[in-house]
């Protein structure tokens, strides 16, 4: 699934509550992407007061504030697991998990999200302490045990015990005593440390050294500057501080900066465009640091949009700050565990450090750490810490690994959920879409496009009826036909002439402004990648026109050629295909019919062939191309899409009223058949500009892309198949696409195969079949008689071999 955004916020914490509250009041639309089946983050396990009422209820105000808002979407038990170009996001959606019976709903949706700003309120993974035998069931870590307690309203155990380096081991104990369960005691590894309130011992300067209980933790063994003790209990929580989530700002392979006031890894300055880390997620622990750090983001993504951001209120929280002292383990002979679901241990990590594997990555893959589900989540920075000391390096010499999406596993199932009929690609509409669906037009896929095969007059008109009408009606009258499909680049720069001279066989940096030119590309093998035409529009400034089928393509060949290939050239290249929306207006009254539109008349002499230039339809600013790929009088008028959908309208409007309408496709090929112009049926990738009779389109007074292959004796030899126009002779009078050729006598096997046809169309204006084809030395047997045979359809017919110009060679209607 597909989604758009002005913002995308990451979280639902604090920070992300107030960063989406903010940027959805100041009119942004916006995502709320939160993992959790609720809203909140960690206020749902903790017991906080914001704006003196309950975290949990300050949290359920700001969902109903934003639920109510119609340029908000929350999407809960949705995970954001990747970070990629140009503000594309991968979010995995758990529909249906969930639930006992989903019926029809998808269990999981994969969510592509296009966002233009987003904030990063990810939060902190809290991270355990390694000791002995720290596997056993019971031992949790402390903010597990706060859940289960806030939460669930369920206690971890009869009689707790908890460890850790941090205030929130004491703010632990001080929960569950508060709440009526039994504390065993509390272990801080510090020594300068107040006791915390509570009716339970404290043990500063202390570790836990081993546990012991055959089914479950039953006991444990500490170590504290009063001496060395046991302690009898069934839950251990354990809080070694926190890690900023830092993942996805790694996507884009910029690693985080160490911060040796936290201890952990904290996003680096810009490492995801247009994304911010806010609160935990840049290591900010307190209440009421991550609501003004989550205002504060909200607003500046807001600006950016060009959003007024009122007086932003921020409610007030605990301000309380967080003090740790670093532990990473604590020494002992057992088994000491750092990565829980790949069972590695201190002693592995030491392991490798001695057998020279001193490279985080090369340590990664020594022991598996970090290689399990979770992508080493809670256990990498205790496993660097470790191999820090084994090698004598900091932890930032040492670095850290690198973070690839995706942050959570995602399913194969749910990347290809959709993938099935029309779900298996994104469909793209003209503007026009809506009123050629309005007029019964049934729509035909073009690339990722649909376009109309053809416009019924009446209900139930047969398609072939349809085509010969509107072939007729452009050839007699005048028709309209959507061609915003078509690849649309704008080119700028001083060097933009050059640069399209290197692309393109012919040469452009000698066109004038205001004058289009027919181009052809070649693939740096030297056959055919695509053709079109060109326009300048001034100096420095050029629009290039790509078939449809090859519009991506031949952008990232021309973004290939510009980064890779001339860097040196200045020049700036933008696909604008979906900015205009722009029309073929084609027939003898085309231009009768254009002066009813534009502001300023048009006449031959100040728009001949091949101009092009701006020009005004009811004050909106255009641009006017006169090029056919009709064979007839014709132009293409462009105009900003939002006006797409009225400029289409009234051109039909018009044309009806001339004897005239819209056309589809069906006829629009027809047209270019009896006209001879190639599409990518012809151009298809195994042809050159030699078969295509266009050699002479390589310039000689210039380099290109594919000249010199192009050039190789294989690929110029006269007994290639070269493009050819064919009509039938014989009895039967039908032709079809993809039948081969045959000498009129031969067998037709594939030992004496001369050639295909790719294109074949009725002519109701030569009223015959036509096709285009290739056949061996084919511009040399005009004249001659061939056999065409589709064994597929068995059909047999007799050709003429013809120029494939059937329909006014001289040009006289297109020039006219």
């Amino acid at each position: 699934a597909f989604a758009h955004c002005d913002l995308l916020v990451v979280g639902s914490g604090p920070a992300g509550l107030m960063a989406a509250l903010v940027a959805a009041r100041a009119g942004a639309d916006v995502i709320l992407a939160e993992e959790d089946s609720r809203l909140g983050g960690r206020l749902l396990a903790e017991d906080e007061r914001i704006a003196e009422k309950s975290g949990v209820g300050w949290a359920e105000d700001v969902r109903g504030e934003l639920a109510s808002l119609p340029n908000v979407r929350i999407m809960t038990r949705t995970t954001v697991t990747g970070a990629y170009d140009q503000g594309t996001y991968g979010a995995l959606e758990r529909v249906a998990l969930h639930l006992a019976d989903p019926g029809d709903a998808p269990l999981e949706t994969f969510w592509r999200i296009v966002a233009k700003r987003c904030v990063l309120a990810a939060g902190a993974l809290e991270r355990p302490i390694a000791f002995a035998d720290n596997d056993r069931p019971g031992i949790m870590s402390a903010a597990a045990v706060r859940a289960y307690l806030h939460r669930w309203g369920v206690a971890p155990g009869k009689l707790v015990t908890v460890f850790g380096n941090n205030d929130d081991a004491h703010r632990t104990a001080r929960d569950l005593a508060a709440a009526g369960v039994k504390i065993a005691g509390l272990i801080d590894s510090r020594r300068d440390v107040s006791v915390a309130d509570g009716d339970f011992p404290v043990f500063s300067g202390g570790e836990v050294t081993g546990t012991a209980g055959r089914r479950g933790l039953r006991e444990i063994k500490i170590r504290h500057s009063g001496g060395e003790r046991s302690i009898w209990t069934d839950c251990l929580a354990v809080s070694g501080g926190w890690n900023p989530t830092v993942h996805l700002t790694c996507h884009m392979n910029e690693r985080p900066v160490w911060n040796d006031g936290l201890a952990a890894f904290i996003p680096a300055e810009g490492a995801v465009p247009g994304m911010t880390p806010v609160g935990a997620a840049r290591g900010v622990f307190s209440t009421a640091g991550c609501l003004e750090d989550g205002a504060r983001a909200g607003q500046a993504a807001a600006e950016a949009l060009g959003l007024a951001v009122s007086a932003v209120d921020i409610p007030g929280g605990d301000d309380t700050p967080f003090a740790f002292e670093p532990k990473w383990r604590v020494p002992g002979r057992r088994r000491a565990w750092l990565d829980f679901q790949n069972d590695v241990t201190v002693k592995d990590v030491e392991l490798a450090a001695k057998e020279n594997f001193r490279s985080v990555e090369h340590m990664k893959r020594y022991t598996t750490q970090g290689m399990a589900p979770d992508q080493g989540k809670n256990s990498n920075i205790g496993a660097l810490a470790v191999l820090a000391d084994a090698t004598g390096r900091a932890i930032p010499e040492t670095g850290t690994t690198t973070y690839r999406p995706p942050f959570v596993p995602v399913s194969l199932s749910a990347m290809g959920a959709g993938a099935r009929g029309k779900g298996f690609a994104p469909e793209r509409f003209t503007t026009s879409h809506s009123a050629t669906v309005a007029r019964g037009a049934p729509m035909i896929e073009a690339g990722l496009w649909y376009r109309p095969s053809y416009f019924p007059a009446i209900e139930g008109e047969f398609w072939r009826e349809a085509c010969d009408r509107e072939v007729a009606m452009v050839r007699n009258h005048v028709g309209i036909c959507d061609v915003s499909t078509l690849g649309k680049v704008d080119i700028q720069g001083p060097d933009a002439g050059a640069f399209l001279d290197f692309v393109y066989t012919n040469m452009f940096s000698t066109l004038k402004v205001g004058r289009v030119r027919y181009g052809l590309m070649l693939r740096e093998d030297g056959h055919v990648m695509d053709d079109g035409t060109t326009a300048r529009l001034g100096d420095a400034h050029f629009v290039m026109t790509t078939t449809t089928a090859a519009a991506g393509q031949v952008m990232q060949h021309l973004e290939f050629v510009h980064q890779c290939l001339r860097p040196d050239l200045r020049v700036r290249i933008m696909s604008v295909t979906e900015q205009w929306a722009q029309f073929a207006v084609a027939g003898p009254k085309a231009r009768d019919l254009l002066n009813d539109v534009l502001d300023t008349p048009i006449d031959g002499e100040s728009w001949p062939f091949m101009a092009c230039g701006a020009v005004t339809v009811a004050g909106v600013p255009g641009r006017l191309f006169r090029i056919s790929f009709s064979g007839e009088h014709a132009y293409e008028v462009a105009v900003p899409a939002r006006y797409g959908d009225t400029l289409f309208r009234h051109l039909l409007s018009l044309a009806e009223s001339m004897g005239g309408g819209p056309y589809g496709m069906e006829a629009l090929n027809v047209l270019r058949i009896e006209k001879g112009f190639i599409t990518h049926s012809e151009i298809h990738g195994r042809v050159t500009a030699f078969d295509i009779g266009m050699e002479r389109m390589i310039s000689a007074k210039k380099d290109c892309i594919g000249k010199s292959a192009a050039a190789r004796p294989g690929l110029v030899d006269p007994d290639r198949e070269r493009l050819v126009g064919l009509k039938p002779v014989g009895s039967v009078r039908q032709i079809t696409a993809g039948a081969h050729l045959f000498n009129k006598d031969d067998p037709a096997t594939r030992a004496h195969d001369q050639g295909y046809i790719t294109s074949v169309g009725w002519s109701p204006t030569l009223e015959s079949y036509l096709g285009l084809g290739f056949l061996r030395r084919g511009p040399e047997r005009v004249g001659e008689v061939v056999r065409m045979v589709d064994h597929l359809r068995d059909v047999e017919t007799l050709c003429e071999v013809c120029d494939p110009v059937f329909f006014d060679p001289e040009g006289g209607r297109v020039r006219g």
